[in-house]
C-alpha cells in the first residue's frame, strides 16, 4: 500500500508530511462518498426493475440517475485507487529494467499522469461552470440540470491531481 509515509523529503519537511496525510484523508473520505454514490445507483436500478416489471409502469429518471451516480462514483474514488496502488498497470518494461531506470520510468509516467489529470481537472471545472451559468439540462425525458452530474467529475479529477502530487512527494509514484 502506498499509504506508508516513508519519504525522506516528508521526514525533513513537516509541511510535506502534512500535505500527504491531508490528501490521504481526503482521498479516503472521497472513497466513502464514492461507495455511497455507487449504492445509490444500485438502488435506482432496483427501483427501476420493480417499477417496470412488478408494477408495469414506465420509468423516467432511474437510468440517467444510475449513469450519473456510478460514473461519479468512479471519478470520486479515483484518488483513493491511486493512493492504494489499486490501478491497473503494465509494468513489463520497468520490471525488466529494474533499479534506477525503473524509478526514472515510473517518475516520468507519473509526471505524464499528473499533467493529464491536471488538464482534465481544468477542463472539468470549465465545463461545470458553463453548465451552471448556461443552465444546461440533460435534454432527456427527466431533464434535470446538468451541473450536479458534473460536480463529481470536477472534484474527482481535482482530488486525483492533488493525490498524484502527494504520491510524487511521497516518492512512491
Amino acid at each position: 500500500m502506498a499509504m506508508a509515509n516513508t519519504s525522506p523529503l516528508a521526514r525533513r519537511l513537516p509541511l510535506i508530511d502534512l500535505y500527504i496525510r491531508m490528501m490521504d484523508s481526503l482521498s479516503r473520505y472521497a472513497a466513502y462518498l464514492a461507495a455511497a454514490m455507487f449504492i445509490a445507483g444500485v438502488f435506482a436500478v432496483c427501483h427501476m426493475v420493480f417499477v417496470r416489471y412488478v408494477l408495469g409502469m414506465s420509468t423516467s429518471w432511474q437510468t440517467e440517475f444510475t449513469v450519473f451516480s456510478v460514473t461519479g462514483a468512479m471519478l470520486m474514488g479515483s484518488a483513493y485507487v491511486l493512493m492504494t496502488g489499486g490501478h491497473v498497470a503494465i509494468t513489463l518494461l520497468p520490471d525488466m529494467a529494474g533499479g534506477v531506470i525503473r524509478k526514472v520510468m515510473q517518475g516520468v509516467a507519473s509526471l505524464f499522469g499528473l499533467g493529464f489529470c491536471a488538464a482534465l481537472s481544468y477542463g472539468a471545472w470549465i465545463y461545470l461552470a458553463e453548465a451552471w451559468h448556461g443552465q444546461w439540462t440533460t435534454g432527456t425525458v427527466w431533464n434535470p440540470p446538468l451541473w450536479p452530474a458534473l460536480v463529481p467529475m470536477a472534484v474527482g479529477t481535482s482530488l486525483l491531481t492533488l493525490q498524484y502530487i502527494a504520491e510524487l512527494l511521497r516518492g512512491e509514484a
